[in-house]
């Protein structure tokens, strides 16, 4: 099988962590990996493995033909066979599809939300789904809304898996003291809702004033990102919650933290838990997505509904109480995402899968 993964950006979120995953993971499995990004490159690059062969498109807009174009002649060089679209990179695939109709196309459904669906271009959606052979939706949910709503034929779930990358480099030192650090590991989007980890964070200085809070992902500088530092301001959490931005050395940071949380309203299959997961870390999560599929509450972890700031407080307390229990969870949920949620058992379902379609 010769198959690249398209991407938009190779900014540090959910689907283009999985994009790379899949590039990295594929190039020790088939005759050719290949990965595209459309429009900006990003902090993942240096994470792609040096046998998967790489390009960046620098696509300028939604109709950019040149873009095209340079794709088109990547997929020939390579005798490419299967398009796997990440995301909004749909569309690019689509056009490549009427310009090379022998190309086998794959589209991986990330979002989370699909309480939200009403509000993407359904239309489009509608238009371009039948040149597709296969889709991947990355929770139940999604797989059964494709099916439903958008009559999609050859629909399958596969979850997200993480990759350990303890070979990125990085040097991310956490403020705080150790022993006593929480950390969230999510871009500073609104589905993330940070404004529940500010309200938490909140009470936990009025409780356990040296344990602090580290934000890792994406600041997109936008409305949002400003909202929540006025909040950290207006709370007086200057001392207790740190921001950090996009950071690569992700199993560096993991290892400097003692308790990790969600506190999404909206998710599919969040990489942040698996990775949390890997690296044996405690756990309280909102239930959102396919969540509570992987968390047992009380068992390997705590989950409670978004939007419920004393109810995740209540379970942060036990885990800053009790050093066992966060062991505990800990090894438990690594238990779980090492019988589901491994690279190894996501590829054999993939690559069995692709074969029979």
């Amino acid at each position: 099988m010769r198959i690249i993964q398209i991407i938009d950006s190779l900014d540090a979120g959910g689907a283009e962590r999985m994009a790379v995953n899949y590039a990295n993971v594929l190039a020790d499995e088939i005759q050719f990996s290949g990965l595209v990004s459309t429009r900006k490159e990003g902090i993942l690059k240096e994470e792609i493995n040096p046998n998967v062969s790489y390009l960046f498109l620098k696509k300028q807009q939604r109709l950019d033909f040149k873009a095209l174009f340079r794709l088109r002649s990547f997929v020939v060089k390579n005798k490419v066979s299967y398009i796997h679209a990440h995301s909004t990179s749909f569309f690019l695939a689509f056009l490549l599809k009427i310009t090379l109709p022998s190309v086998k196309l794959i589209w991986h459904l990330h979002y989370g939300g699909i309480e939200f669906m009403h509000t993407r271009k359904l239309f489009v959606l509608r238009l371009v789904l039948p040149f597709f052979n296969s889709i991947i939706a990355v929770n139940q949910k999604l797989k059964e809304w494709t099916e439903k709503e958008m009559h999609a034929k050859n629909v399958i779930y596969l979850p997200n898996f993480p990759l350990n990358t303890n070979q990125v480099s990085g040097n991310t030192i956490l403020k705080g003291i150790q022993g006593k650090r929480i950390v969230s590991l999510a871009n500073l989007r609104e589905d993330k809702d940070h404004f529940l980890l500010l309200e938490v964070a909140k009470k936990v200085r009025a409780s356990h004033q040296q344990w602090t809070f580290h934000l890792v992902g994406k600041d997109f500088e936008d409305d949002y990102s400003k909202k929540i530092k006025k909040r950290i301001s207006k709370y007086n959490l200057e001392n207790h919650v740190f921001v950090y931005g996009s950071r690569q050395d992700i199993s560096a940071i993991l290892a400097q933290a003692d308790i990790t949380v969600l506190t999404s309203k909206s998710e599919g299959l969040p990489v942040a838990l698996l990775e949390y997961g890997l690296y044996k870390k405690a756990v309280v999560v909102t239930r959102v997505g396919e969540v509570p599929m992987i968390i047992q509450h009380g068992k390997n972890g705590f989950i409670v509904d978004s939007n419920q700031p004393d109810l995740f407080y209540q379970s942060l307390e036990e885990l800053i109480l009790s050093e066992i229990l966060r062991t505990n969870f800990g090894n438990m949920l690594y238990d779980v995402i090492q019988a589901d949620y491994t690279a190894e058992n996501v590829m054999k379902k993939y690559l069995k899968w692709l074969k029979s379609s």
